[in-house]
């Protein structure tokens, strides 16, 4: 996060990023887009968390292997035939070019998930919505920070239960009822801090009066050009998709754009452009960076 230089600059520009990201990964399963997203959202991620993001890389791939592979079984679609199973059932590869379709969307969208929840922090989304939908953001920023505080408490009850001897041993059994435990004490915390919140909000009088906002985000300079840019590509990708540019159809027969369309070829460019954003400042800062120390 210290060495993101994406997340210094507006909140306001982040969010719309990430959101106008995840609805491209969604409506736009063209095989180019589909690669384009996944590649920049892996290397987005590992210039922000390095060394953390390779296990979810490699269980985002096994992800997309497993999908990819299982979904000609059950959608038989396709006049390419692989091969039969199951008394003549046919796997096409209509189905399986489908299936990596839908294995290369789902991962992008919980990469560029994974991006959001280590650059849009809970403080940047209550300053987004705290004026317009203040009870629901406030709720949303505490449902959002349990999932960490979870993880943490539950690490940490089963440590102790490990270090008086009552960790899950190597039956299934004991594993079960080891499991069960730490979930009743993490049950129990949750609860009593719920309590505890709830008691402390009554008394700091929350509720009882208007409410005041502080933040320390101001839209300058560097964020009002780069949210301008942002918005062009925006508009040429959308102009793109609207034009065909990225028409695909994977049942019965593949039909999909190619790059005699000049509509492919701008919304492309203009995808890796606008894709690229956040990795290419912390490139570019990271390089800036090395060369500063060298000069010292």
């Amino acid at each position: 996060m210290k060495n993101d230089v994406f997340s210094t600059y507006h909140p306001a520009i982040t969010f719309l990023f990430f959101i106008a990201a995840i609805v491209f990964g969604m409506c736009y399963t063209h095989p180019v887009f589909l690669c384009i997203s996944c590649i920049l959202s892996a290397a987005y991620l590992i210039t922000i968390r390095r060394g953390k993001s390779i296990k979810v890389l490699i269980g985002l791939a096994i992800v997309f292997v497993i999908i990819a592979a299982v979904n000609p079984l059950f959608n038989v679609n396709g006049e390419h035939v692989l091969f039969t199973w199951l008394g003549g059932r046919p796997y096409s590869l209509e189905s399986l070019c489908y299936g990596m379709a839908i294995g290369a969307m789902f991962v992008t969208i919980l990469l560029w998930f994974a991006c959001y929840n280590v650059v849009m922090t809970s403080d940047k989304f209550l300053y987004l919505f705290g004026k317009m939908i203040p009870s629901i953001s406030l709720v949303l920023t505490m449902i959002l920070r349990l999932f960490p505080s979870f993880q943490k408490k539950a690490a940490q009850i089963a440590g102790a239960r490990k270090c008086i001897g009552k960790g899950g041993g190597t039956s299934r059994s004991e594993q079960i009822s080891n499991g069960m435990a730490v979930t009743s004490s993490l049950t129990s915390w949750a609860l009593e801090g719920g309590i505890i919140t709830a008691d402390s909000m009554q008394s700091r009088g929350f509720g009882s009066g208007s409410r005041t906002s502080f933040s320390i985000y101001r839209m300058d300079g560097r964020s009002i050009a780069l949210l301008a840019v942002m918005i062009v590509l925006i508009i040429a990708i959308l102009v793109c998709g609207i034009k065909g540019g990225m028409k695909i159809v994977f049942l019965p027969v593949i039909e999909m754009a190619g790059t005699d369309n000049p509509f492919m070829l701008t919304g492309m460019i203009a995808y890796i452009v606008f894709l690229a954003v956040p990795t290419v400042l912390n490139i570019v800062e990271a390089i800036k960076w090395h060369s500063l120390r060298s000069g010292i």
